[in-house]
């Protein structure tokens, strides 16, 4: 499929009216952008609540406030009160919260094939040095909501700072495409990048794969499958909070699972959407890769978590049994930010600095 135009300017889409939310939502974003700007102190007194500290850490000043303007503005949950509302609103918040544009060497827009028909998809080039590694980028949102602009400014973190060409997909996204559709289109997606890796300008023996949330878990299961077909896997793995195990409970999902950006009410929802009727068991390794009988020789993984994420002990429980089966794994833990805070880089330093220490660490372990 071809591409679009080069270019390195914010998307059209930006200027779109999709992106002007109600007149009161705008406001407050626009006060949480200069309030990211006071001490700590002022941030702390503004939640009306003490400095949050549940498990041995500490919530970020900055992320307790924007918790408090969610919750006092009665912000629905992430599907509600329809999936169309929260695909946009979705769209809307990661577009306002991202700060300015991180700039790379170019960008384009191009058409892939996917599983069952072209995707959409987006080449971000580091520029110079040639020859880079191509990471192949799985967005989050539940395997419901976001899309290639949702992830716009995280893509561009990761290639501007981690030294490597970066390839977004935009996968089927259910309840339109239940499982195992965004798998098998990511698994399509890696090899169509494996295929065209050095006309991206890429190294084709360097083409890696990554993701947050859901899109991490489509990571996760696709070098697992392209490992035990026998078919070249993965260089490395990138999973940012990664979903691992659908079907345990586990102590962070009660002690984060209620009054955070992700509950597990969203989880539950997402699920419903993404596996429907479809018959799909939970401990299919297809949705839950740290089910799967054998992790040994995966491709070298960097595993993050956050401290305030009902995600996050199953994301270390994968980043220990990846390493405990012999792949090598470097994990690293955000111990005072919460899920989707890959998306806070505007508002946020502490959400900034861990980004920019992902992109660094994730470049690191490409050039090794």
């Amino acid at each position: 499929m071809g591409p679009g135009p080069e270019r390195d300017a914010p998307h059209q889409a930006e200027k779109s009216p999709m992106w002007r939310g109600p007149f009161r939502a705008a406001i407050e974003y626009q006060i949480a952008r200069l309030l990211s700007m006071c001490p700590d102190a002022v941030k702390l007194r503004l939640s009306r609540e003490a400095p949050l500290a549940i498990d041995g850490q500490r919530f970020d000043a900055m992320a307790q406030l924007l918790r408090h303007i969610a919750r006092a503005r009665g912000a629905p949950r992430l599907l509600e009160p329809t999936i169309e509302a929260g695909r946009l609103r979705y769209r809307r918040e990661t577009h306002v919260f991202r700060g300015p544009v991180t700039r790379v060497g170019a960008v384009r827009d191009l058409q892939i094939d996917g599983a069952c028909g072209p995707l959409r998809a987006r080449h971000y080039s580091p520029g110079s040095p040639t020859g880079a590694p191509l990471v192949v980028y799985l967005h989050g949102g539940g395997f419901v909501i976001g899309d290639l602009d949702t992830h716009d400014e995280p893509c561009r973190i990761v290639c501007r700072h981690g030294g490597a060409h970066v390839l977004s997909v935009e996968y089927r996204l259910a309840p339109e495409h239940p499982f195992p559709a965004a798998v098998d289109d990511a698994c399509a997606a890696f090899t169509w990048a494996q295929v065209n890796a050095a006309a991206l300008g890429a190294d084709p023996n360097r083409v890696a794969i990554g993701g947050d949330s859901a899109g991490a878990n489509l990571a996760a299961v696709v070098s697992l499958l392209r490992t035990r077909s026998g078919a070249t896997p993965p260089f490395a793995q990138l999973l940012i909070y990664p979903t691992t195990d659908m079907g345990t409970r586990r102590r962070s999902h009660d002690l984060f699972g209620d009054t955070f950006v992700l509950t597990m009410a969203d989880c539950d929802a997402f699920y419903r959407c993404y596996v429907g009727d479809t018959g799909a068991r939970r401990d299919d390794p297809r949705l839950s890769p740290l089910r799967a009988q054998d992790l040994s020789n995966l491709p070298p993984a960097l595993v993050v978590v956050a401290g305030f994420d009902v995600l996050r002990d199953e994301g270390e429980e994968y980043a220990r049994a990846l390493g405990a089966a012999g792949t090598p794994v470097e994990i690293r833990r955000a111990p005072d930010l919460g899920h989707g805070f890959i998306h806070l880089t505007g508002i946020c330093s502490a959400a900034r600095r861990v980004m920019l220490d992902i992109a660094r660490d994730w470049g690191n372990l490409l050039r090794r």
